[in-house]
């Protein structure tokens, strides 16, 4: 299994539509066939603390059975509609994918 964490900072300028509009997209890549499970979600409000790093605005957590299904998202034409559809809007993506 391969879990594939995404992690987005958005500008600051993006309205609650237009992020409303990224969370449906966010959703929409959960979808993808080969994918088999995904979700997302926005910092916790846990304690502040020196190893934590919450500043980020979205975090989506998609999980494949291979590293070839994970292969096929990553050059999967809905996975480029999101990329192309939103791009624009982000300031920072940091991706950490691992292998179970």
């Amino acid at each position: 299994m391969v879990r594939h964490n995404v992690y987005f900072w958005l500008d600051e300028s993006l309205t609650a539509d237009q992020k409303a509009e990224f969370e449906k997209g966010l959703a929409a890549l959960g979808d993808i066939d080969v994918v088999s499970s995904g979700t997302f979600g926005k910092p916790a409000g846990t304690p502040e603390r020196p190893v934590t790093r919450n500043t980020f605005d979205y975090a989506l957590v998609l999980e494949f059975d291979s590293v070839e299904q994970h292969n096929a998202y990553q050059v999967h034409d809905e996975h480029h509609v999101f990329v192309d559809r939103f791009s624009q809007w982000f300031k920072e993506v940091r991706v950490f994918d691992t292998q179970f």
